[in-house]
């Protein structure tokens, strides 16, 4: 069944767009991250304009995102007070990423400077977290607990502006939380993404909250700072397709409880080298389409401000 995006511009069928974000969806509530990541790229390769993929996706994000922080909300795995720091960092880099999309759009560079980030990106933190992952499952084999190394970040101690975090057990400065969030909300508002595969490894190693307390609360920051983008995206860059968005939330919001379920039967290693094959394999993808010969040679784009 077919249906027209009046944005994007283009014909799509509905099942199709339906079982994406339901499988991206899945993938959101077992890793604890947004999805972003994973249904840009998707929405890319099925041939939607990248502008229009990255300013649509920000309503499944939220969609999915906040079924997980509801799931993780009912157990009490959120550190709100931590949340409100990122929170903070957040919007201001939302905001300044969602200028710096508009510029980019202007002078006609955004579909490629989009396709470079998410090939920079994937790639590198798909390889760390392979890298990782694979120690830690030989380690579990071997009977090995992998030692916690605590207590090394002197610089971050020696920071100011300390606050107490109860839920997370820290005592620290609150630079660190506001520079995450701000790096992650550019991350958003350029990539579509909710930022969670930034974010959920900062949040352990860098600021060392526990684990039980970081999807959550990754969940939490990514459904503000995403509406927002949204919302911006809609208002500054015209590059949200409701129609899109619509058929994404819907498959996102049912594949998202069923990722909740399934990320409780399996082991947090294997579920981090899962994540990790999937980031890797579609950073090949998308860099292999920079260095192809397109169908297209030549293409006739509008780069005139919307007024």
């Amino acid at each position: 069944m077919q249906i027209y995006l009046p944005i994007a511009e283009m014909p799509v069928n509905v099942l199709t767009i339906l079982a994406m974000g339901g499988a991206v969806g899945f993938l959101s509530g077992m890793f604890g991250v947004g999805g972003g990541f994973l249904m840009t790229p998707l929405l890319i390769f099925l041939g939607i304009p990248p502008a229009v993929a990255v300013g649509t996706q920000s309503t499944q994000v939220v969609a999915s995102s906040m079924t997980g922080a509801l799931a993780h909300f009912t157990r009490k795995s959120i550190d709100f007070k931590m949340g409100g720091i990122l929170l903070i960092g957040g919007v201001a880099g939302s905001i300044s990423g969602i200028y710096l999309f508009r510029v980019l759009t202007r002078i006609g560079q955004i579909d490629l400077v989009i396709s470079l980030v998410y090939v920079l990106f994937l790639s590198v933190i798909g390889a760390m977290m392979m890298v990782e992952s694979v120690r830690a499952i030989r380690a579990a084999r071997g009977g090995v607990i992998p030692a916690r190394r605590g207590g090394h970040h002197s610089w971050i101690h020696g920071l100011p502006f300390k606050m107490r975090f109860r839920r997370s057990k820290l005592y620290i400065s609150v630079i660190p939380p506001i520079l995450v969030g701000f790096f992650v909300g550019m991350l958003s508002a350029i990539m579509g993404v909710g930022g969670g595969f930034i974010m959920i490894p900062a949040m352990i190693y860098l600021l060392r909250m526990p684990t039980n307390v970081v999807i959550g609360t990754s969940f939490f920051q990514i459904v503000f700072v995403t509406a927002l983008t949204g919302v911006m995206h809609a208002y500054t860059n015209f590059a949200v397709d409701i129609v899109l968005g619509f058929l994404l939330v819907i498959g996102g919001v049912i594949g998202a409880q069923y990722g909740v379920r399934a990320a409780e039967k399996l082991p947090s290693e294997q579920l981090r080298a899962l994540l990790a094959a999937i980031l890797l394999l579609i950073g090949l993808r998308l860099g292999f389409d920079l260095v192809t010969t397109p169908d297209d040679l030549y293409s006739v784009v509008d780069v005139a401000p919307h007024r």
